[in-house]
This record gives C-alpha cells, structure tokens and sequence, in this order.
C-alpha cells in the first residue's frame, strides 16, 4: 500500500515551474530519504502533500484521498519544518500542549523523555528559543505525535552533533516499534543514510532517482587507476564525475556489475552523499550541454 501518490505533479509560479511532471510513490510504513539541493522543489512538494499549497496539474494522492481542506488526510499528517512557526504568546509548554490536542496518537511518554534529553524549558517563550531549542521542539513534535505520515523539512539544522544522532537513534527505535511512514528531507545525507530505505531525488523540480537505498548503493562505483585503463573500463557505463591528476584517473561510474574488476585498477564504493552530489552534477551537465546543442541550432 502506498502512502503517496502522484502523476505528472506540477506547480508553476508564472513561467517558473518549481515541480514539473513529479511522479512518485511512498510505500506506507517505510523511511523515504526526500533528497535534492536547495530550490529543486523538496518543500514545495511536501506543502503540496500536506495540504498547504494547490498543484497548477497533476495528480496527487495521500491515503487515498486528495490532502487539500480534507480533514480525514490532514489528521493523519505531522509536518515539521526548520522555520517552524509559533503564536507569539507560546511557551513551549503550551506547543506541546497544542500538539496534544492535534495529533490522534500522540505519545505524552516519549515526549516527556525527549523534551527531558534536549533539556527543553517548558516555561520560556518560543520566541527567546535558541535555534537548536527549537529545533528539539519540532523534532519532539515530530516523532511524539506519531502521525501516520510524518515529514521532516530540515528541522534539526539547528541541533549540535549530539543532538541529532540522539534524534536519529530516538526516531529509529520508536519507528521499529510503531512503524508509519516518515519522510525525511536533508541535507546531512551522510548521517541519516543507514536509516533511509528508499530515496527520491529532485533536481530543478524533476525526479533524477526514486529507487531502493539498497540498490542504489550498489549502483556506482569509484574507479581509480592509469587514464588509459580507466577510460577503457569506463567505455559503456554512465560518467557521474571524473578527476585527472597527471597520469591517474579518478571516475565515478554508473552501471558497474557487482564484482566486475580490472587488473591495475583500483574499485572503491560510492555512499549515499557522493551519488547524490555526482549525479546532481551530471544532469547539470547534461542540460547545460542540451543548452548548448539547442542554442546553436536556433543560430544555425
């Protein structure tokens, strides 16, 4: 069963299209790594999923149903964002409170251990936060509601090293005990890639990968050794990146078969962070070279 949905989403601001043509689908009960730069259309996605913008076209589905003014598919969803905003008048205290009252599986226990590990003061204003407070705050939030699908924007920039793998360990342990779907969108690929089991990523409002973490790992590989050696075993994979250092090459390569070698030829794998970096890059290159042929055919 798939907690998302979408077909040919698209959102436009003028000639501007922050999604264009998005086609996905969330598995309920899994952890979705929602990954991108900034401005390729990840919070814009998840405001559309959680009911707080329209789509210009497209389909979109969150539990079966459309997420726009439905009350029986909001109720289900916790949104927490880094630039998570608050009445003035609130302490975190009442946050937490009003947190209560929202959320149908909201879980006072786990919260009161949390907002014990942060060292949250239940009695100062949100507004005299420290970044790092708030962000326990909405990480707090986030996982003691216990929505059956949960999106993360970000929203524990602000926490020291600490602090987020307390996160990490926190939202791990609770989602092994009450599975829902949670979408994590972040930056620190590196720290969050043993949690992610399937990955979607977005490039100028366009869907560049949505596959398996498992799977995905295992598609490129790091290639190190002699120019001449390397360029011969590269003939036929996908170039995501290439280092030259004199005589040497260095290329990351999509496509390679597991346990393919070369004799000379040093293999190293990829993680989660340089795949999604290298292939960024790649489709960047590739559009600027689209960019280039299109402009100088309307010359010729």
């Amino acid at each position: 069963m798939n907690a998302v949905r979408t077909r040919g989403l698209t959102k436009r601001y003028g000639d501007f299209a922050a999604l264009d043509g998005v086609g996905i689908e969330l598995a309920a009960n899994r952890i979705h790594g929602l990954l991108g730069r900034n401005g390729a259309g990840k919070t814009t996605l998840m405001q559309i999923l959680t009911g707080q913008q329209l789509e210009t076209s497209g389909q979109v589905e969150v539990f079966g149903g459309h997420p726009y003014e439905n009350e029986a598919v909001l109720r289900r969803i916790c949104f927490i964002k880094e630039s998570q905003h608050y009445p003035e008048s609130f302490s975190v205290r009442h946050a937490f409170a009003a947190a209560r009252l929202l959320y149908p599986d909201w879980d006072q226990h786990l919260a009161d251990q949390l907002i014990e590990e942060f060292a949250l003061p239940l009695k100062r204003r949100i507004k005299k936060l420290s970044r790092g407070q708030l962000s326990a705050v909405g990480v707090t939030i986030g996982l003691a509601a216990r929505a059956p699908l949960t999106l993360f924007d970000e929203p524990y920039l602000g926490l020291d090293a600490v602090a987020r793998h307390t996160f990490y360990d926190r939202l791990l342990a609770d989602y092994a005990e009450h599975p829902r779907t949670i979408v994590l969108s972040t930056h620190l690929i590196d720290e969050v890639s043993d949690l992610i089991e399937h990955v979607v990523l977005i490039d100028k409002g366009r869907i560049l990968l949505d596959e398996e973490a498992e799977l995905l790992r295992s598609r490129a590989v790091t290639v190190t050794g002699p120019a001449q050696a390397v360029e011969e075993f590269a003939r036929g994979h996908v170039v995501l990146h290439r280092e030259q250092l004199a005589g040497f090459l260095r290329v990351t390569l999509e496509g390679v078969r597991p346990g393919q070698s070369a004799d000379g030829l040093e293999f190293a794998p990829v993680s989660l962070q340089e795949l999604v970096v290298r292939s960024t890059q790649h489709a960047a290159g590739e559009r600027a070279l689209a960019g280039a042929a299109n402009g100088n055919g309307e010359r010729a």
